[in-house]
């Protein structure tokens, strides 16, 4: 039988909180005026409520003699009762309390394998300096999954390329960056700057797996360039396979901006190439729930991130 069923067949009546605090007083103190005296209520309201709860309850809790206050076999028992519950109510109470406060509890943060790497550094610093009360949670995975679980309410906030063109999801944008294509230092490409995106017509393209928006958007750019297809016989699980597989001499690929420096530092045998603006580019933004709870938060996140990662190899969207 459920708590308020069996409410329901005592005639509907519950302990108050009061009566609780005051009988919690008096199993502490076994003593009226010095429990009275520990919770701030006069002595005969203390004894009205515990009289009250005994009432309620329909056992005797206390033993009361001329000298002294002892506790009932009942009370023994359920003082430890009144008290888990006097605590349980004081916990959600500061868990409301946390909730209030802004930028303290748990944000889950979702992020794509190709963001991750290359941005959390600047989003962990931002948030140990500016947030320390926040408890920061990363799950990296690919964006399918990650909308998923901020729609089903499991992750917060998504780090990732945009737009996702999903309804239920506002975007908040970072910044754009462009893609640079890598090669291997033989590639009659290797190093240029001015490269024109017609050149990705004919050579040979390293992609991500299936699932990386990353792959998409590599295809989508040679697609643009006027390439009808990419053959794919290689693939990579993450960046740092593809772009060892180039520096292996497999072929070439686009890597973001931010992803530069980490990835091509891994090897000697690699060249950057730039292309003719206007390069083709990414935008990375954070994504909420259309009328999240935190909403304001996120917003102000969102600035201050944009703020912080105007010393990267980005453009920064004004907001």
């Amino acid at each position: 039988m459920t708590l308020s069923k069996r409410s329901a067949a005592r005639g509907g009546k519950q302990p108050s909180l009061a009566q609780l605090r005051a009988f919690d007083a008096v199993a502490e103190h076994l003593h009226f005026r010095d429990a009275a005296a520990a919770i701030g209520m006069s002595q005969p309201a203390l004894s009205g409520a515990v009289s009250a709860l005994e009432e309620v309850l329909g056992v005797q809790l206390l033993e009361r003699t001329t000298r002294k206050v002892l506790l009932s076999p009942a009370g023994e028992r359920l003082a430890v009762r009144a008290k888990d519950v006097l605590e349980a109510v004081g916990a959600l109470i500061e868990e409301a309390e946390a909730v209030r406060a802004p930028f303290t509890g748990a944000l889950r943060l979702g992020a794509i394998p190709t963001v991750a790497p290359y941005l959390l550094p600047t989003v962990l610093r931002l948030v140990h300096e500016r947030y320390p009360e926040l408890d920061l949670q990363v799950h990296e995975e690919q964006t399918a999954s990650l909308v998923d679980g901020l729609l089903a309410g499991r992750l917060d906030l998504l780090l990732l390329a945009v737009p996702l063109g999903v309804p239920g999801v506002t975007e908040l944008p970072l910044f754009d960056e462009d893609f640079v294509l890598i090669t291997p230092l033989d590639h009659w490409l290797g190093g240029r700057e001015g490269i024109p995106r017609e050149a990705l017509r004919e050579l040979n393209l390293l992609l991500l797996d299936e699932g990386h928006c990353l792959r998409d958007q590599a295809l989508d750019i040679c697609r643009e360039a006027g390439r009808g297809d990419v053959p794919v016989t290689t693939t990579a699980a993450g960046l740092s396979t593809l772009v060892q597989l180039v520096a292996g001499g497999l072929g070439v690929t686009l890597l973001p901006r931010t992803a530069v420096k980490v990835e091509t530092s891994r090897s000697s045998q690699l060249l950057t190439g730039f292309f003719a603006e206007p390069a083709p580019t990414r935008r990375i933004a954070l994504a909420m729930r259309t009328g999240a709870a935190r909403g304001a938060e996120y917003e102000a996140l969102a600035a201050e991130l944009r703020r912080a990662m105007d010393v990267l190899p980005v453009r920064v969207v004004p907001r």
